[in-house]
């Protein structure tokens, strides 16, 4: 019997990429953000992030924020090499921030894609234990969607300052709570 994630079980799925593709990978995702300030401090304190580079386009009027969860003792110094350096690096979180909305009283915010029309979902962030992150986000007033122990059981989803989802989850219960799924 064939896996769920043999070709034969998914139509479309091509299971021998183009050679051309070898090398390629997910290297980052975007939020646009109202106030860099606030996003940064929770994608930093809350989250552990660390700002790999800032961007700053002015034709634009556009900062580019680019996070993550890598060493940045690590990271060149020189202004281009560490711009290569970030672009190198996996699962990067891109926040964009187009000046002066953190100022504007009109500024509604942007759609998250939870609410109608649905779209955009949410990223996932890996932590040591689920139950344990959770009561730190507590402890620290960030808004749940999903505790661990609602619904489907050792996922979590929480909400940054723009209302994006971010589920929290770790390897050991994972499995677990999507058995029915697996």
């Amino acid at each position: 019997m064939a896996s769920k994630e043999s070709a034969s079980n998914n139509p479309g799925l091509h299971t021998s990429p183009d050679e051309e593709t070898r090398g390629f990978f997910l290297q980052q995702t975007n939020f646009r953000v109202k106030d860099p300030k606030v996003s940064l401090d929770f994608y930093s304190r809350v989250m552990g992030m660390s700002l790999l580079k800032r961007l700053d386009l002015s034709d634009y009027k556009l900062t580019i924020y680019l996070l993550g969860y890598e060493d940045t003792s690590s990271a060149p110094n020189d202004p281009i090499e560490r711009t290569n350096w970030t672009f190198g690096q996996k699962a990067v979180l891109e926040l964009a921030h187009e000046w002066g909305t953190e100022n504007d009283p009109d500024f509604r915010g942007y759609h998250t894609g939870n609410s109608e029309p649905l779209g955009y979902g949410h990223i996932g962030i890996t932590v040591h234990d689920v139950n344990k992150a959770c009561k730190r986000f507590e402890s620290l007033n960030v808004e749940f969607v999903k505790k661990p122990n609602d619904g489907m059981k050792n996922i979590a989803f929480i909400k940054d300052p723009d209302g994006y989802w971010i589920e929290i989850f770790d390897t050991k219960t994972v499995g677990k709570a999507v058995a029915q799924a697996a």
